[in-house]
């Protein structure tokens, strides 16, 4: 599949990510706050980890995307609860201005459109090597 280096950006692209929230998560909060509030309660070390996971999960799926096509299913699972908990435990205390919604919508919902796409041609090329072979087998 040519979809194979797109998931594997997906992937780096998240660990990535993660991993800023992994290591620098007050840091990275307190920029994203643009300097407003007290966000030392916020769980960033959590969500780095959880999402670190998930880029792997992603990542591990670009090898054999056909075979793996439920580890595609469970990164856009992941990608669907970062979202989540970014909007519900993050940005509430971020006050939403241009950079955590930024972070929003491009470090977490744009990817989910590439994954939800090569998720469905996964499917596709799956069923057409099934049917493939049932036509061999006769």
């Amino acid at each position: 599949m040519h979809f194979r280096g797109l998931l594997l950006l997906a992937g780096m692209y998240t660990i990535a990510w993660s991993a800023f929230y992994k290591w620098f998560g007050p840091q990275l909060l307190q920029w994203m706050a643009m300097g407003n509030g007290d966000l030392a309660g916020l769980p960033s070390s959590y969500f780095g980890t959880f999402g670190i996971v998930v880029g792997l999960v992603v990542f591990v799926s670009a090898f054999y995307p056909v075979s793996w096509v439920w580890l595609i299913l469970a990164g856009i699972t992941g990608k669907i609860i970062t979202a989540i908990w970014f909007t519900l435990g993050f940005a509430p205390d971020l006050s939403w201005n241009k950079r955590s919604i930024f972070h929003l919508v491009f470090n977490e919902l744009v990817w989910l459109v590439p994954l939800i796409l090569i998720f469905l041609r996964s499917l596709q090329v799956k069923n057409y090597l099934n049917e493939q072979d049932e036509l061999e087998k006769k």
